[in-house]
């Protein structure tokens, strides 16, 4: 088992171990997906608009970023170090979402979503991941940018990949 997955599944079980119930009642489940949404929401508006302290407070300290490159993988500390260049004129970067769906585990304080985004520069795009709450607040601990591919593109695309990563290891 990955690493990740361990410290996911730990974390679950962690967050989850409520010794007086282990559901939400259906108003709290209402507020959380809620609450979600906003967080969610403000990310996508923190980025628009070069708020880089909103945009890094909605993290968990020891959150995972992954960019849509293969070698896009990071800390929270490394995603700052990299994309706080974006934050320092008007706009990191625009993504509007258009759909979301957010679930939530049953003790209520661990969560996942995905959502269908557009953005300015790319056109679609989606992002995927997983929130802890921890003392009354949401916060994201694992975020995924990804383009999704239509089926009938798949193979071109990634034959390009292919042709690209065959190209690089010579």
């Amino acid at each position: 088992m990955r690493a990740i997955d361990l410290t996911l599944a730990m974390c679950l079980a962690a967050a989850c171990a409520t010794p007086s119930r282990n559901s939400l009642h259906p108003g709290e489940k209402g507020a959380a997906i809620q609450a979600i949404d906003k967080v969610l929401d403000d990310l996508h508006r923190a980025a628009a608009t070069a708020d880089g302290d909103l945009y890094w407070s909605l993290y968990t300290p020891d959150a995972i970023f992954v960019g849509t490159d293969d070698n896009e993988r990071w800390t929270l500390e490394e995603f700052q170090e990299y994309a706080d260049r974006y934050f320092e004129g008007d706009s990191a970067w625009i993504y509007h979402p258009r759909e979301r769906n957010v679930s939530l585990a049953p003790c209520g304080a661990v969560a996942w979503f995905d959502e269908k985004l557009d953005s300015q520069n790319y056109g679609a795009a989606r992002g995927s991941g997983t929130l802890l709450r921890a003392n009354g607040s949401w916060r994201i601990a694992h975020y995924v940018l990804s383009f999704p591919i239509p089926n009938e593109i798949a193979k071109q695309v990634t034959d390009e990949i292919k042709a690209m990563e065959q190209g690089s290891h010579r």
